[in-house]
């Protein structure tokens, strides 16, 4: 029993579906797979939903979204009315879900969330056009969550035992559904972080107590650095969990950051493969022991420095510090690095533009608030002499922090 993932990249042309489907076809049975929005269909969803949000005209982005979706069944399918239909109800849905109230997490769930469920009824029926045995599920029906939108918390003794009774229906069918979306006990649809569909594939797979996890991507396996930003970086054979687990922290993006734990709990591998040429023979990331391994260099993108300053020249205290941290949990914001001084407390948070105009308005009777956005943290672990040198004098820095194994510097943009 497998459960085997598949990002947006390699989902994102009739070519690659057709990929996609001739791995899965050649895999052993008592298969799951778990789908992700094709291409860039979650960026013109968020863009319809901010159109809709601001009383703008998003009929232009939905239009490039249904002809998007049209065209590639109709390319794959001789006969595509039936699969354009089940697109063009689902679609309608959406549209519908965009004139309800709510705040704009909610809304933004309810809508966002039809990228995988147009994604995953493709690949469906062009699997079943190949004649496999497979079956469609609602991933909403099986992954419980609460009511925190955009960053759904998962139920795991619901989900578990819903996921459970899966293992019956893989005896004889591959199963096909979708990643990043649950479902609230009042029934409205959550996500679970953005590119959170890596996580999904972890919860089915330590639900089910499969042999394996493979996450398929459009890179030969986990590198040490981004390929588009290092040159010549050094793909891993395997992984400690560990490793992964903290590359995934500070913003790696080849894995969800919290896909690693519930395979960890049951000791369950996760292999990341290329799906371009699957031969090849990926990461292997499980419980080992990898010695003297490289630099880790990881880049992430659209951060906010924040800097709150004290009003009345005291010192930042501790129920200084309490307050703000307080307000940052309330809110449901992580800090990605910070940083204090004798009068001021900066840390650094990934933009998000709802949260952060909240997030001041709370601070700023207690404190001076300033902020920067459109900045870059760039973290090395188990840094060697040339790359700290390399990276602590990058143009731009604004904040430097290190320890004994790791070097983190936020930067503007050059």
């Amino acid at each position: 029993m497998r459960v085997f993932k598949f990002g947006g990249a390699s989902l994102k042309s009739p070519e690659g579906i057709r990929n996609v489907v001739s791995i899965v076809l050649a895999a052993p049975k008592q298969l799951l797979v778990v789908v992700s929005a094709m291409g860039k269909t979650t960026d013109m969803l968020e863009r319809i939903c901010h159109l809709a949000a601001t009383k703008q005209d998003y009929s232009g982005t939905l239009e490039s979204l249904v002809k998007y979706h049209t065209d590639t069944v109709v390319s794959l399918f001789p006969d595509p009315n039936e699969v354009i239909q089940e697109i063009s109800r689902s679609i309608d849905k959406m549209v519908g879900e965009l004139g309800k109230a709510g705040d704009t997490d909610q809304i933004y769930d309810q809508v966002v969330c039809y990228g995988e469920i147009l994604s995953s009824i493709i690949v469906f029926h062009y699997l079943k056009s190949r004649h496999a045995a497979t079956e469609w599920i609602d991933a909403r029906d099986y992954v419980a969550t609460d009511s925190t939108f955009r960053e759904g918390k998962v139920d795991w003794k619901k989900t578990s035992s819903k996921i459970a009774t899966l293992r019956a229906k893989m005896e004889s069918n591959v199963i096909i559904t979708q990643g990043f979306i649950g479902r609230t006990p009042g029934g409205l649809t959550t996500t679970l972080g953005r590119e959170g569909s890596d996580y999904t594939a972890a919860i089915f797979t330590s639900s089910l107590g499969a042999e394996s996890l493979t996450i398929w991507k459009d890179v030969a396996g986990v590198m040490n650095a981004d390929p588009r930003k290092y040159p010549n970086p050094i793909i891993f054979e395997e992984l400690p969990y560990k490793e992964a687990a903290e590359m995934t922290y500070y913003g790696a993006s080849v894995i969800h950051p919290k896909t690693i734990k519930p395979l960890a709990n049951k000791l369950i591998p996760l292999f990341v493969k290329n799906f371009e040429d699957p031969s090849l023979p990926g990461t292997k990331i499980h419980e080992c022991v990898v010695e003297r391994l490289p630099p880790l260099i990881v880049w992430k993108e659209n951060q906010c420095l924040i800097s709150c300053k004290v009003t009345d020249y005291t010192f930042i205290s501790e129920d200084q510090l309490r307050e703000i941290f307080a307000t940052l949990m309330d809110l449901d914001i992580r800090i990605n690095v910070m940083q204090n001084s004798a009068i001021s407390f900066s840390f650094c948070i990934d933009f998000r533009e709802s949260k952060l105009t909240r997030l001041i308005a709370r601070l700023q009777p207690s404190f001076e608030v300033y902020y920067n956005m459109g900045l870059t943290l760039i973290t090395v672990k188990n840094y060697d002499t040339q790359t700290f040198e390399k990276f602590r004098k990058l143009p731009g820095v604004l904040l430097e922090q290190s320890s004994r194994s790791t070097l983190q510097v936020l930067v503007r943009k050059s």
